[in-house]
């Protein structure tokens, strides 16, 4: 479903002569569908940077991010902006660590709006479904998630990744600001998604919550301790 093949990505430091900072270098990775990768590591090993990268947020480097998009390969390195927005729409998901949404909009139509395939009133319905799976009162479906708690605006951003049914899915620490009943159901959510032929990477420092969820590991390494 996803693969990179000498993917490399540096920052420019133009505050500082054009400084060039590496941060991933020739990574090969391939998932498949049905199965999670996580992505493992130490702090500044570039596994947020993989992540952007392979959703399109950061341009790589050089290197090929190819992703299974309909019936045909496109090369998210290389697309064209509209291309990527296209793919993102019906193809690659992402849930970040933090809800950023259009503020005063309802949580409930935050999450119905990621709906792909689905009429208005069929969207907030799996919504308001998924709102309450993930332990969102109803009370609170018709407010900002603004007003949220962090843990609750997580489940929302959640319930929006997951909505989509996207068959790639990037995971950015799903269950960082959860407690262990929530926890819990985000990592059967996951497993109901592998179970569906998703193909999902994720970044999770939570070892028991990876080994519950990942099928193989996928080390990085800061490149000034790689040999």
């Amino acid at each position: 479903m996803l693969r990179t093949t000498g993917l490399s990505k540096q920052f420019f430091l133009h505050l500082q002569g054009g400084l060039q900072l590496p941060v991933l270098r020739h990574v090969d990775l391939d998932v498949f569908a049905g199965e999670c990768v996580a992505l493992v590591g130490p702090s500044g090993a570039g596994k947020s940077t993989l992540l952007r990268s392979l959703y399109g947020n950061y341009r790589a480097g050089s290197g090929h991010i190819y992703v299974q998009h309909d019936d045909e390969i496109i090369d998210i390195a290389t697309a064209a902006p509209r291309e990527v927005v296209q793919v993102r729409a019906r193809t690659l998901g992402y849930v970040s660590q933090f809800l950023r949404v259009v503020p005063r909009v309802p949580a409930l139509d935050i999450v119905a709006e990621a709906a792909r395939d689905m009429d208005r009133a069929q969207a907030r319905k799996v919504a308001s479904e998924m709102l309450l799976l993930l332990n969102i009162p109803r009370r609170l479906h018709a407010l900002p998630p603004a007003t949220f708690s962090g843990g609750e605006q997580q489940r929302v951003n959640l319930a929006r990744g997951f909505i989509g049914g996207h068959p790639v899915l990037l995971l950015d620490e799903p269950t960082a600001s959860l407690d262990a009943e929530n926890r819990a159901v985000v990592v059967a959510m996951i497993n109901e998604a592998k179970t569906s032929g998703i193909a999902i990477i994720a970044i999770c420092h939570d070892i028991e919550v990876r080994d519950a969820i990942a099928d193989r590991l996928f080390p990085l390494m800061p490149l000034q301790d790689a040999a």
